[in-house]
């Protein structure tokens, strides 16, 4: 199955300020469990392609991008939201997918357009989730 196939919704508005969505998406808590499920599923989220951490059931973990341990500690709620939601935002040079963003993008199927990668509740899983990370 390829990239979040299963959660393809329709992106709502979400407000940037600064370097973060300071809001929820889906106007609701994440469940960190839910979080974590979507992190190391290689079949939703892909997380565990680039990032790597402490996931001792994920045999191959990538190198490619910062490494999930500590992010609750170097980034806030809304930064990370944003850095899953668009992270062109904070890097213009990233390799990482705007899990959320639909607007402006070039290289996308017909059938997907407009739709999001993740659903705004499972963007609110992965934020509680990765704000958990500490060590």
């Amino acid at each position: 199955m390829a990239l979040g196939l299963t959660a393809l919704t329709i992106a709502t508005a979400f407000a940037v300020v600064g370097d973060s969505i300071p809001a929820s998406l889906s106007g609701a808590k994440g469940d960190a469990a839910r979080g974590r499920s979507i992190v190391v599923d290689r079949n939703v989220g892909l997380c565990l392609l680039c990032h790597s951490g402490s996931f001792p059931e994920v045999r191959l973990q990538g190198t490619l991008a910062p490494e999930l341990k500590g992010t609750g500690n170097r980034l806030s709620e809304g930064q990370i939201r944003l850095r899953i939601v668009d992270a062109s935002r904070v890097n213009p040079e990233t390799i990482m997918p705007p899990y959320f963003r639909t607007e402006g993008l070039t290289r996308v199927a017909p059938a997907l357009r407009g739709k999001s990668l993740l659903s705004a509740q499972q963007i609110e899983d992965v934020v509680a989730f990765l704000l958990t990370l500490r060590d």
